[in-house]
């Protein structure tokens, strides 16, 4: 790991609780998320009551030493300089004209100039119209991202502006924008938290021992999952990810049934199940986001209904070149961006004991991926770690404000920047291999045992803890089959 600034002295797993850290936690995970419902799918306490006391050490996947956060909001603040807070609409809408401006410049030449009559060739054709589509595909993943600055209130100090720019933007990438936009703030809300967190919560022991059909205390005996199998797997996230998480909220938490107003009874994750981005009666909201997400989707049917007319007249297969292949790179680069800002081999997650705000959103990563990322992805992937903490800072200021804040987080805070934008991408391929699912430190007890770390059967890094076989419990006439914990989370 390119890792950290020097550390704080600090104990390892002292909790929050302070006068300045718990009212700080509160009052700032909120307001510095995008605004949206106050069910309890996002986090209704914020605060923390004493814990056990720990027990063990706390080993990450690398087999390095963890020790949990102890630095509160308010230090994180003090420390940013005051004007990396200040917001401009001018600047925000300068960068959204150059998006659409890219967009629209390299339509006007490949659709004028890569054609029979300038290129005969129809294999020099073929390959300039795939560089089209990755290049297209990246400028939609830079208006895509300035519509989340508007998401998150980091666009302008107009909320009118933002939410009017985030949803044309975002419905001309067929993405629900106030749906995602009150999802995606209780992402934030609960970053890292097992059973509230919305984006990429991993599987347990438990249920990834039921997905493999194995028994919780066999899974340090499975063999190595193979290269091929995890290329598979990869290859289906990264195409498919997007839309089933809008669709069936797949990776996303399955708690529905905590939804304060009801709406959650009988509702779980998966397709015509209830629980998605565009029905308003989605266990995602409550009843006063409702209009919101018609209004979303009313976006979407523009989209769409445009997108019928182009067809019609111009034929699916110039459709497919000139919009729905670059839309499925936006899918890739925004599944592989979030995927990596909350999947590697040094981060935790927390049971609904141990985690608080502070630590959920120190469990995130920065990357590099280079002049893709800083430039034409406006810096997502290289300051996300900042972006958890204070989500109203503007792109354009994150990289001051995120070296402010290294000096306070100390090792706590996490990047890996080796081998820039190949490392980048060489990223997705080792998480997959060594992030299979999470569990506590072999031996933690108290808090430490709510600290929980990715684990893997392929033999890289620390082992999966040995679990004893419990006793059969035998049953009349028959034996007792043995129970393995939740099947579905």
């Amino acid at each position: 790991m390119a890792a950290t600034t020097t550390a704080r002295p600090a104990g390892a797993l002292r909790r929050n609780v302070t006068a300045d850290s718990a009212p700080s936690t509160i009052a700032n995970s909120p307001s510095d998320s995008p605004v949206g419902s106050a069910s309890n799918t996002s986090l209704s306490s914020l605060g923390s009551e004493a814990a056990a006391k720990p027990s063990g050490k706390l080993i990450d996947t690398y087999g390095n030493e963890f020790e949990i956060p102890d630095y509160t909001i308010g230090e994180l603040r003090a420390a940013i300089p005051k004007h990396c807070f200040e917001r401009s609409a001018i600047r925000s809408l300068g960068y959204v004209a150059r998006d659409i401006i890219q967009l629209a410049t390299v339509f006007y030449i490949f659709y004028n100039y890569v054609t029979p009559e300038t290129i005969p060739s129809m294999p020099v054709r073929a390959v300039l119209w795939t560089l089209y589509t990755f290049v297209q595909g990246l400028s939609g993943t830079g208006l895509w991202v300035m519509a989340h600055e508007c998401g998150h209130q980091a666009f302008s100090p107009s909320k009118v502006l933002n939410d009017t720019v985030g949803w044309i933007c975002h419905s001309a990438l067929l993405v629900p924008y106030f749906s995602w936009k009150i999802s995606h703030g209780k992402h934030h809300k609960a970053t890292g938290h097992m059973e509230r967190d919305m984006v990429f919560v991993p599987k347990t022991r438990e249920v990834y021992a039921s997905r493999v059909g194995k028994f919780v205390h066999e899974l340090h005996e499975l063999t190595e999952e193979t290269p091929i199998a995890t290329l598979i797997h990869m290859v289906a996230q990264q195409l498919g990810g997007w839309p089933m998480y809008l669709i069936s909220n797949v990776t996303g938490h399955n708690n529905h049934s905590r939804q304060s107003e009801g709406k959650g009874v009988g509702k779980k994750n998966g397709f015509f199940k209830g629980v998605n981005h565009f029905n308003p009666s989605s266990p995602l909201y409550e009843k006063k986001d409702e209009k919101l997400i018609l209004l979303s989707d009313v976006g979407i049917a523009i989209t769409l209904a445009a997108l019928t007319w182009v067809g019609k007249n111009y034929g699916f297969a110039n459709l497919l070149v000139w919009y729905i292949i670059p839309y499925l790179w936006v899918n890739h680069w925004l599944v592989a961006i979030t995927f990596l800002q909350h999947t590697d081999p040094t981060l935790p997650h927390y049971d609904a004991k141990t985690w608080t705000y502070v630590r959920g959103a120190a469990a995130t990563i920065d990357r590099e991926f280079g002049f893709i990322g800083r430039t034409m992805l406006h810096g997502i992937v290289e300051t996300h770690v900042l972006h958890h903490y204070i989500s109203t800072i503007p792109f354009y200021n994150a990289d001051e404000a995120s070296e402010a804040i290294k000096p306070v987080m100390g090792k706590h805070y996490r990047s890996d920047t080796r081998g820039g934008s190949l490392g980048f991408l060489q990223a997705i391929y080792k998480s997959a291999r060594w992030c299979q699912w999470v569990e506590p430190t072999e031996g933690a007890s108290g808090e430490a045992a709510g600290v929980l770390f990715f684990r893997n059967h392929n033999g890289l890094g620390t082992p999966p803890a040995k679990i004893a076989a419990p006793a059969a419990k035998p049953t009349a006439g028959k034996g007792a089959k043995m129970e393995i914990g939740p099947q579905d989370e």
